[in-house]
């Protein structure tokens, strides 16, 4: 599953190095935003952390806002009065009630960031299908560390990525190969694609097949994504190669300015077409992909997309660049090449 922000509460044992097994359970589970008590700010030493300090209920330091339980109708009201006057609301239902999510989602209007208490990754699951636009992230809240790194195991997360322009070198018409396409279970905008190429650190934005040609009509769900060679980015960083892609997995949606969802594959086609090589180059670098030679496979630009077909030397898209390379889909700090 997939949440947009995580963070855990580090709080609750009375117990000072409990608190503090606590925080490191969950720093080393990929966390990096807690909930303290006052006088433990300190924790901060301990890694490169955000802590939001609750002082009887109010959150203050590196994140401003409230902590609120909702057990009954009036205490739902008084949440729903802080939407729009704080930054962030963290929301225990005790019970796990869905309704008073569904009413501070719809009172926040995107004002009043709601985060929600979850003490499993099936709560967690709930949390990110209500109202389909789902609570703004959670807020894991157990009394076992290793409890942490289950709920953990089975929560996906993604952040905004931040994509450059490359300048296009040359395009060039190579042999026949075997194409994959991606379609997923998600509609998507023009603007909207994926992240693949030749080399893992530098990944084209590819562009769904969003946009009307007059010959073929547009698939929203779809994105024409390359040769079977190819890395494509997945959540939470990692990369993999189009060729291990199956029905049900997760993909990565990137937009034109950077941010991300998910989405998953309701299929993929493995099909002999004619193929193209894309040259770039950036800072001196050249990085390559290898697409699908047809008018409908668009590299997405910093205001627009081109098709491959009328892609020339000089063009400019986006890419996402990244150093030191990847070890069965994971980054590595070292220094490869690939050609």
């Amino acid at each position: 599953m997939f949440m947009k922000e995580i963070w855990m509460r580090a709080d609750v044992p009375d117990n000072v190095e409990k608190r503090k097994k606590m925080l490191i359970s969950g720093l080393e589970s990929g966390i990096d935003t807690f909930i303290v008590r006052p006088g433990d700010e300190k924790f901060s030493s301990l890694g490169k952390v955000r802590l939001a300090v609750n002082d009887g209920g109010i959150l203050s330091g590196g994140i401003k806002g409230r902590m609120v339980r909702i057990s009954s109708p009036k205490e739902q009201e008084e949440a729903m009065r802080l939407c729009g006057k704080e930054d962030v609301i963290v929301v225990s239902t005790g019970d796990w009630s869905i309704i008073p999510y569904e009413n501070l989602i719809a009172a926040s209007s995107g004002k009043t960031k709601v985060m929600a208490c979850v003490s499993s990754s099936d709560d967690a699951e709930l949390c990110r299908n209500i109202l389909e636009k789902g609570t703004d992230g959670i807020v894991i809240d157990v009394k076992d560390p290793d409890d942490v790194k289950d709920i953990m195991k089975n929560v996906k997360t993604t952040s905004d990525l931040g994509l450059t322009t490359v300048k296009v070198v040359s395009v060039k018409n190579i042999q026949i190969g075997d194409r994959i396409c991606i379609d997923t279970c998600s509609t998507m905008v023009p603007g909207e694609g994926m992240l693949i190429g030749s080399q893992s650190s530098c990944l084209f934005l590819v562009q769904s097949e969003s946009e009307d040609n007059g010959y073929v009509a547009a698939r929203p769900f779809r994105v024409n994504a390359g040769a079977v060679h190819a890395y494509i980015m997945v959540p939470n960083g990692k990369t993999r190669y189009l060729s291990e892609l199956h029905a049900g997995d997760d993909v990565l949606i990137v937009g034109r300015g950077g941010d991300t969802k998910m989405a998953s594959i309701g299929r993929c086609k493995a099909e002999v077409r004619p193929m193209l090589i894309v040259t770039a180059e950036h800072n001196g670098n050249e990085y390559t992909t290898v697409l699908q030679n047809a008018e409908t496979v668009k590299l997405v630009t910093p205001r627009g997309s081109v098709s491959v077909n009328e892609l020339k030397k000089g063009d400019e898209v986006l890419a996402h660049l990244t150093e030191g390379g990847r070890h069965f889909g994971m980054a590595v700090n070292e220094k490869i090449k690939e050609n």
